[in-house]
């Protein structure tokens, strides 16, 4: 059994590797030397022409980088780099879960510092060709300290826990782990904004004036409760432009990048706001947690049926039979499941896009959205025109087009 498990984890992120790079090539061939007659209207053809670079700039690095992280996998996989790892661990401790925490201690810390070439390459050579990136090296450093600091102060005990469970309650460990993660996901939903948000970016109120006033009117008519609106101070990163929506109930809030504001008129971010505030009124975002509180429900239980299973561990190079070393298995037996689940993700949210759009369309002024639209993806650099099958495989939300379709 464990020799089809051990073929099994070498095909799998090969086989991923290889349906990841034939989705980019499809993606290229939508590209064109003249600007498209669909984008007229919408971007020239020099815009057009540093759309196609900036994608095929990325596709490049992204290439390279997927290439060595799966030939890292490989080469650890075939030479029990796995079973290195957690014999290394159990030579600090006999506590198991403290063996754990070492073992995907060492794991994220080596997956970190493999990738930071790949991610300094992005920010500082690839987004400031391209006038994205205004992250200074001392903001990156202080991001990447600050993101690991967190990873201590929450992953930790919630991975501990996890783990503890599993040691204390065996099979059963997968209720307990659900309930655990539920409370710290709806906890993170509601204090996303106040707690972890600070700690990288100023978050000021929006003071009065005609943006306030235009969208406090719209709210009050759309019959949307809303005190809290903010503008965060994005551009100290990347001149790219956002605004999202967080929280529920009285600490829900709306926050606007500064980058957004220098972009748009106040009627286009009165549009994009009415967007999301139609993603509440239509409980998307209530629906969306509850939908990923059951997948992991999914998850765990079915992780419960197979961790104590000496296959895995085996498959791995390791006579120990642990939970760590189950968990690092098993994520790679599930990711055929969750692609697909990914699929069926993707889609429901394309769904609720348009459905957003469609309460814009309602209740504002759905060619003031339009126009917003256009403005974002010219100005992010967006791919205006992907191939069907990436859209239907990674796309969150739907291409630029179709929904100007849908916005006439």
């Amino acid at each position: 059994m464990h020799n089809i498990i051990y073929y099994l984890i070498l095909i799998i992120p090969v086989s991923g590797f290889i349906i990841e790079r034939y989705l980019d090539h499809l993606n290229e061939k939508m590209w064109s030397v003249t600007l498209p007659e669909r984008l007229k209207g919408i971007c020239d053809e020099e815009e057009y022409k540093k759309t196609q670079f900036y994608q095929k700039d990325n596709n490049r690095l992204s290439l390279l980088s997927s290439s060595f992280n799966l030939a890292v996998i490989i080469v650890v996989i075939i030479y029990g780099g796995f079973s290195i790892i957690d014999s290394l661990a159990r030579e600090f401790t006999f506590n198991k879960v403290i063996i754990s925490l070492i073992f995907f201690g060492i794991i994220g810390f080596s997956s970190d510092l493999i990738n930071l070439p790949f991610s300094c390459y992005d920010t500082f050579v690839i987004e400031k060709k391209y006038g994205f990136n205004t992250m200074t090296i001392r903001t990156y450093i202080t991001d990447h300290i600050k993101s690991w600091f967190i990873a201590i102060l929450v992953g930790v005990p919630v991975l501990g826990l996890i783990t503890w469970f599993y040691y204390k309650t065996g099979k059963n460990f997968w209720i307990y782990a659900w309930s655990l993660i539920t409370a710290f996901s709806v906890f993170i939903n509601f204090f996303y904004s106040e707690l972890i948000v600070p700690l990288f970016n100023k978050q000021t109120p929006l003071q009065e004036g005609p943006l306030r006033t235009q969208i406090e009117a719209f709210a009050q008519k759309a019959g949307f409760i809303l005190k809290n609106i903010y503008i965060i101070d994005g551009s100290k990163r990347s001149t790219k432009a956002n605004a999202y929506f967080s929280g529920f109930g009285p600490k829900k809030r709306i926050v606007l990048y500064d980058t957004l504001c220098r972009e748009l008129t106040d009627e286009e971010i009165v549009a994009v706001l009415a967007h999301e505030i139609g993603h509440y009124k239509k409980k998307h975002v209530l629906l969306n947690l509850i939908f990923s509180v059951l997948l992991t429900g999914l998850m765990l239980f079915l992780f419960s049926l197979v961790v104590n299973s000496p296959g895995l561990s085996i498959a791995l190079g390791s006579q120990h039979t642990s939970f760590h070393l189950g968990l690092i298995v098993f994520g790679i037996l599930y990711s055929p499941l969750s692609l697909l689940i990914g699929m069926l993700t993707n889609y429901i949210s394309r769904r609720n896009e348009f459905a957003a759009d469609r309460f814009v369309k309602d209740n504002f002024k759905p060619g003031i959205l339009a126009e917003a639209l256009k403005k974002l993806s010219v100005k992010n650099l967006s791919n205006m025109m992907p191939h069907p099958v990436y859209v239907f495989f990674h796309y969150s939300h739907p291409p630029l087009l179709s929904r100007l379709e849908k916005l006439e």
